[in-house]
Order: structure tokens, then sequence, then C-alpha cells
């Protein structure tokens, strides 16, 4: 197989089957989308600096609790107007590089589709609608009149999608469906997407990492390293 320079693929010796997936999980920010949410956010409200500096050190897992982190940088957030959020979404995000011709592709192949997200079901409601994503889970900011209050709503599901609320949702879509993980696809960036990408590997399945960082690369299968998403469709057969 030959595999592309913008793809490392160390553990793949030969082409892959579209038949062997039944599902595909996506992280959202700097993932299916061009920017993180929050840090565009954290500007908007004038903390931009400090909101980065954390989503940086957690990104690169050098903040292990992701909750903790987010509670933090969610409550730097406190008077911003919803105004905001829809500038935001309007103006600044957009989605990356052959991320609508990849999961196309997935889904005429047929497979079902999962979105998990540390970010916020504003954008990622969205993103949901305009790929026809089948299930999602993502965080949900609180506020009032017109405002954010710097904190976040409890869910049915619990309260913060982690990376470890990534994996158990992998697993239970999986489930839901009679879908075996070492069918599955897991795709992400950044320290909060390895326990579900670990999950899929140590199942069979693949990880991929899309423009990740050094940590998560190391422990993907695949690597897409500066091309497209759809740069992936040169490992299928």
């Amino acid at each position: 197989m030959q595999i592309p320079s913008t793809l490392l693929a160390p553990g793949l010796s030969s082409p892959l089957q579209w038949s062997n997936f039944k599902l595909i999980a996506f992280d959202m920010d700097s993932t299916l989308i061009n920017i993180e949410c929050i840090d565009e956010l954290a500007k908007e409200a004038g903390v931009g600096g400090e909101v980065v500096r954390i989503t940086e050190a957690t990104m690169r897992g050098e903040i292990k609790d992701f909750k903790e982190s987010l509670r933090a940088r969610v409550a730097l957030l406190r008077g911003l107007p919803l105004e905001a959020l829809e500038r935001v979404y309007r103006e600044r995000l957009q989605l990356n590089p052959g991320v609508k011709t990849w999961v196309r592709a997935c889904q005429h192949h047929g497979l079902r589709t999962v979105l998990v997200s540390g970010g916020f079901t504003f954008f990622a409601d969205r993103i949901c609608k305009e790929l026809n994503i089948d299930f999602s889970r993502s965080n949900a900011l609180a506020y009032h009149e017109g405002c954010l209050t710097g904190e976040l709503l409890p869910q049915a599901w619990g309260d913060i999608c982690d990376g470890e609320e990534k994996k158990k949702m992998l697993q239970e879509c999986c489930s839901q469906l009679g879908v075996s993980l070492s069918e599955a696809i897991a795709v992400g960036d950044g320290a909060n997407d390895l326990p579900m990408m670990q999950a899929a590997n140590a199942a069979g399945g693949l990880s991929v990492a899309y423009h990740a960082k050094p940590a998560v690369k190391a422990q993907a299968m695949v690597s897409v390293e500066s091309a497209g998403m759809d740069e992936l469709l040169h490992l299928f057969a």
C-alpha cells in the first residue's frame, strides 16, 4: 500500500476494508472544526490569554483533570452575552479541510457517526446538523437573561464530557448498535481523546490522530500530519 507522506500509518501493512468498520467517533474542536470554541469565546470575553494557556496545557496532557480545567475556563466566561457565541459560530468557525468529504464517504459506506466533544452543545448541535451526525455528547453552557453564568448545566448522562465520558459514549453507541469496538474508528487531536482512541486500539479497531498533539500522535495507529481529513481515503481499498 502506498501511504502518502501526509499520513503516518506505522501499524498498517495493507489497505483497510470499509466493510470492517461500522461506526466512527469524532472529537469536534480542532478535529472536525478549525477552532477551539472556548478559546474564541474567551477572546470575546477579554480573557483570551488566560484561557488559551489552560486549554493548551490541558490538550498537551500537562493538566490531568479535564473537568477542573474546563470549569475554571468556563467560570472566566461569566457575563458573556449569547450574541458572542453566535458571532464566533458565524464568523470564525469552519469545518476543517476534507471533513465533509470524509464524513460523507464514511456515511456512504454505512458507518454510523458520533460526535463526542469537551466543547459545547451550542456549536456541536449545529455541526451535527450540518454533517448529519447520528449521535453526539458535549457540554451545555448555563445562561441567564441572555448571558453566560460561568457554569455548566448537568445532563442526563452526567456533568462533563471529558476523556472517560468520550470513551463511555463510544462504548454505549457500539452496544446500542450491536457493533464491536473492533469495528470502530476514533478520531481526535488532544489528550482527552486518548481514552476513546485507546479503547478502539485495544479492541482491534482504528485510532486516528488529526493534526494532533505529540502525545496523541505517538499512540494513534494513523496520523494525518498536514493534509485534510479526506487523506484518510487513501487507507481504504
